[in-house]
């Protein structure tokens, strides 16, 4: 556990129990890790959340397909997006459209649901976590 916290520091912002916890997740653990060393302020979220009952799989990561904004969501209710260095609390709500590409590999893709579909700002979101 101690050279996977020292090869991806990211994780401690989950508490060195809850690593310890799921180390059998390895692989899950590190991708997590490789995901929020590319989005630093993901480390700072987690470290404000209590973290002690989170799966490693209800961790999920939504990238809008043209880079302008990352969410991370950490229950069913709650995501936290960054949009221009500016991260807010929102509720996010996506439908699965289809697969694409993304860096390499087949990624699911998503739309707003509901009132959000219609604004002429609703953007797709790629699942990379």
């Amino acid at each position: 556990m101690e050279e996977l916290l020292r090869e991806w520091p990211e994780l401690s912002a989950f508490g060195v129990e809850w690593v310890r916890k799921w180390l059998d997740l390895r692989e899950r653990l590190i991708v997590i890790a490789k995901v929020m060393r590319r989005y630093p302020w993901m480390v700072e979220v987690v470290k404000q959340r209590p973290m002690s009952i989170l799966h490693p799989y209800m961790v999920e990561v939504y990238v809008a397909v043209d880079g302008s904004e990352a969410c991370l969501s950490l229950t069913s209710s709650k995501a936290y997006c960054a949009q221009n260095g500016a991260v807010k609390e929102v509720k996010l709500e996506l439908a699965f459209s289809r697969y694409e590409v993304y860096e390499d590999k087949i990624r699911e893709e998503y739309r707003p649901k509901g009132l959000l579909a219609f604004t002429t700002a609703a953007r797709e979101y790629v699942r990379p976590l």
